[in-house]
């Protein structure tokens, strides 16, 4: 039996009957989702400081720290897609669909649940770039300072880009590293 055959088709008659505990656990929901969006930003921060510290282990620890959030962010949001039937609407609803679905239900420790979560998911959408701009620009480095090391050529030899074949350079290629040649 599906969710939508046991409850009435009308959404403010349903809740009107568990006006409070529906959306008590949506506020709930949404203020989990948040403190989850908080924590990766957090996580963000201290990925970017352990990369500029060359702190290989606060990486790695942020990293997994980051898949830990991720995972149980998914649950949060599984269980807001199950509210959101529960309330008479699809499991994709967007927070403002829920609340122009809803109407009067809803009172300001909703929309401010909703703004806050909104502004943390922001947040973190801009601190996920800065990260992926300090990452390529930090391998960038890298692979150049390896690059150096080793006295292979500046570009990759690899792949051909665009149709054009980089020039050899006619040295032997890892000379400071295997001196036997």
């Amino acid at each position: 039996m599906s969710l939508s055959t046991m409850y009435a088709p009308d959404p403010v008659s349903r809740v009107g009957l568990q006006s409070s505990a529906l959306l008590d656990a949506l506020h709930d929901a949404l203020v989990s989702e948040r403190r989850l969006l908080d924590d990766l930003i957090a996580q963000m921060r201290r990925q970017r400081q352990a990369v500029a510290a060359d702190d290989i282990q606060g990486v790695d620890d942020s990293t997994f720290a980051t898949h830990r959030i991720l995972a149980t962010l998914g649950q949060a949001r599984q269980r807001r897609r199950q509210l959101n039937v529960l309330l008479g609407g699809s499991e994709e609803m967007t927070l403002r669909e829920v609340e122009d679905l809803l109407g009067d239900l809803i009172d300001d420790r909703f929309r401010d649940a909703r703004q806050r979560l909104q502004l943390a998911a922001d947040m973190l959408t801009r601190e996920v770039g800065m990260n992926r701009k300090l990452l390529r620009e930090a391998l960038t480095s890298t692979d150049q300072h390896v690059r150096t090391l080793v006295g292979a050529p500046s570009g990759p030899s690899t792949y051909a880009s665009e149709g054009i074949v980089p020039p050899s350079t006619g040295a032997p290629r890892g000379v400071l590293v295997n001196r036997t040649v």
